[in-house]
């Protein structure tokens, strides 16, 4: 157990502790509105980025950010486009950014393992630069939702009903697109491009069946995720195992278990 005392793994708890807070957060948000696989599509597009900033020599989370904050404005565009098929927005830009992330994966050889670590994880890499941006993006995310916790709620469960209160919903539609895409760009280190949409959407189902309200969601969610990103890191050091795939799996294990409890409540 030497590895809890040491730097880098210190970092990785800080870093997982703190996107346990918000990629939950917003993917609850995400789920209830029937919008989860914007999580894998902004993923793909900040990998992108990632891949331009190792070619171009820039900070390649930076780089994921911008990407993945120009994908939400795309998304946006094509939603009101497709008003009727607002999921065809998510479909198109998730291929681009797989594209494209292919092209300059080809373009830039060199860096393939590098990147590779921003497709599975890399938590352990984690520097101060890194916890910083995290940490920024925290309180953020909380910030945001804790001033608008009415209108969240109101938009999450009748976007209908809030535009004709008056809400501002083109502004709060923004609002948790631009928060999500930050949430994504800062979590593809900690458990990997590949994985992250996990780590938005699971904890969410895992309320989905154990909540019953909306105040004990946000709760529920956030608690999940921690014990999925806290445990998954000790086993992961422990047993030299891949962190990412680690907690994800913890995640899927919870999910099954709640699954069977609930099963069994109902027949008996």
């Amino acid at each position: 157990m030497d590895i809890v005392t040491s730097e880098f793994f210190q970092r990785a708890l800080i870093g997982g502790v703190l996107i346990g807070i918000t990629a939950p957060l917003m993917g609850l948000f995400l789920v209830l509105r029937r919008l989860s696989m914007i999580g894998d599509t902004l993923a793909h597009v900040s990998i992108a980025g990632v891949a331009l900033g190792f070619l171009i020599g820039v900070y390649p989370v930076a780089m994921g950010l911008l990407f993945a904050l120009a994908a939400t404005f795309a998304i946006e565009k094509l939603r009101k486009a497709y008003k009727t098929y607002a999921e065809l927005s998510i479909a198109i830009i998730m291929s681009g950014g797989v594209a494209l992330a292919s092209l300059l994966f080809t373009m830039g050889k060199g860096f393939n393992v590098s990147v590779s670590g921003y497709l599975f994880g890399s938590i352990y890499t984690l520097d101060s630069v890194d916890l910083i941006l995290i940490g920024v993006v925290t309180v953020i995310v909380l910030l945001a939702v804790a001033l608008h916790a009415k209108e969240l709620f109101l938009l999450t469960f009748d976007e209908d009903a809030a535009a004709v209160s008056g809400l501002p919903t083109r502004y709060f539609n923004f609002m948790i697109s631009v928060l999500t895409a930050l949430v994504i760009s800062v979590s593809i280190k900690i458990v990997g491009a590949l994985l992250v949409s996990a780590l938005l959407t699971i904890p969410a189902a895992c309320s989905l069946i154990i909540a019953r309200s909306f105040r004990q969601s946000v709760v529920t969610v956030v608690v999940i995720a921690e014990l999925a990103v806290t445990i998954g890191l000790l086993v992961a050091g422990v047993w030299n195992l891949a962190p990412g795939g680690t907690i994800v799996m913890l995640l899927i294990v919870m999910l099954l278990l709640l699954l069977s409890i609930r099963r069994k409540f109902s027949a008996g």
